[in-house]
């Protein structure tokens, strides 16, 4: 915990500002704190119900001193935010997650070297930098493999799956005009039986708290489905938790983290990423959880003890990407979302409808596991979404 806790009334800094940002306001609005937001996007959806709204660019020396002289406390929101800004706030205010924890997981190269030398098990990688070193890893990982961005992408933005060795001819153009200090990394393609995602709650003295185990399904790099709890042995649940606590304190992190993993087909499972912050595979946590991850994520930066991480009920969230938002904000639409049990919407208040974009999620709740899984079926032909 920190020295002191943050009473209600106090001012809470968040670096980013999009849906998960916005989460995290309501919650501290609700506990009784102000929020601060500083997003250079100035139609982020955060900035709509801030008490203080910072727009300018992460580099603004100035706007720096004005956030930092607002808030009692900061957190983030997204992982690619200057990990020099959050080490300069982190020596005047409580910074939860800390720069020096920041720098290690949004560098995808760094992370993977990290856990690796901690004895955790990831995917076979290679960092590259060019077409020869390419050329090389894919020699000795083999193909099927996984390229992306060490930096900075997201929603399987900046990634190429190289299933035969012609399709390394669409990043060679890219790796050969790229700045001399753009790196890459090139991932074991891993034929899993399952993606698993574990949420961490840790606080300054160590103590935590873990969610249940959640079980996702992507579309194109982006997260289509998570349902909870996972379909999975109790054994594999057992794992999955005692090693993203193990991973999230071997970080020495403090805050609120997602930690996803595959589980192979010989029945290990592996760290695929982990994210410094709210994830989506944790929005279920708003409707079935006692406490939410957002709630966490407050009472972590205040120096609160801990909530609990209990589930009151099965869920299932459908994401809603891009021109998905239409089908439940039309007249027919909404009417027939809202008029199914156990169904409730979250629209982000994006003005801007585009591919890929998340534009709010819908969760299906029910006493019963095969309930939400027929509801979330039925909303997804409905809406005629991919299942």
């Amino acid at each position: 915990m920190t020295d002191q806790i943050l009473v209600p009334g106090s001012v809470l800094g968040v670096l980013g500002g999009g849906q998960l940002g916005a989460m995290f306001a309501t919650a501290a609005y609700r506990m009784g704190y102000q929020v601060a937001v500083w997003d250079p996007d100035h139609d982020a959806p955060a900035h709509h119900i801030a008490a203080h709204s910072f727009t300018a660019p992460f580099s603004d020396l100035g706007v720096r001193e004005q956030f930092s002289n607002i808030v009692d406390a900061v957190t983030l929101e997204w992982e690619n935010v200057p990990a020099e800004l959050c080490e300069w706030l982190e020596g005047r205010r409580p910074m939860r997650p800390s720069g020096a924890v920041l720098r290690i997981l949004q560098d995808r190269i760094e992370q993977k070297q990290y856990l690796l030398s901690r004895g955790f098990s990831v995917p076979a990688f290679a960092a590259i930098q060019t077409v020869p070193q390419l050329i090389s890893a894919v020699d000795r990982l083999g193909l099927p493999a996984v390229c992306k961005t060490a930096r900075s992408g997201y929603d399987g933005k900046g990634q190429w799956l190289f299933r035969e060795s012609s399709d390394l001819e669409r990043i060679e153009p890219v790796l050969e005009t790229a700045k001399s200090d753009h790196r890459w990394i090139l991932e074991q393609f891993i034929d899993y039986v399952r993606e698993l995602s574990v949420l961490v709650v840790r606080n300054e003295d160590g103590t935590d708290c873990v969610y249940p185990v959640a079980e996702n399904r992507h579309e194109s790099g982006i997260l289509r489905e998570t349902r909870v709890p996972a379909a999975i042995s109790f054994d594999v649940a057992e794992k999955a938790t005692e090693l993203s606590r193990q991973a999230v304190a071997a970080l020495q992190g403090v805050g609120v983290f997602c930690v996803e993993l595959f589980e192979t087909k010989e029945g290990s499972l592996l760290i695929n990423e982990i994210a410094p912050r709210p994830h989506n595979s944790g929005h279920y946590t708003l409707d079935v959880c006692t406490v939410s991850q957002f709630e966490q994520q407050v009472r972590v930066i205040c120096g609160l003890p801990l909530g609990e991480a209990r589930l009151l009920s099965p869920a299932i969230m459908i994401n809603l990407i891009g021109e998905d938002v239409k089908a439940v904000t039309s007249s027919e639409g909404a009417d027939a979302l809202h008029s199914m049990a156990g169904a409730v919407l979250h629209l982000y208040g994006k003005r801007t409808i585009r591919a890929g974009r998340k534009m709010g999620h819908v969760t299906f709740t029910a006493p019963q596991a095969l309930i939400t899984e027929e509801a979330a079926r039925r909303f997804m032909t409905r809406v005629q979404l991919p299942r």
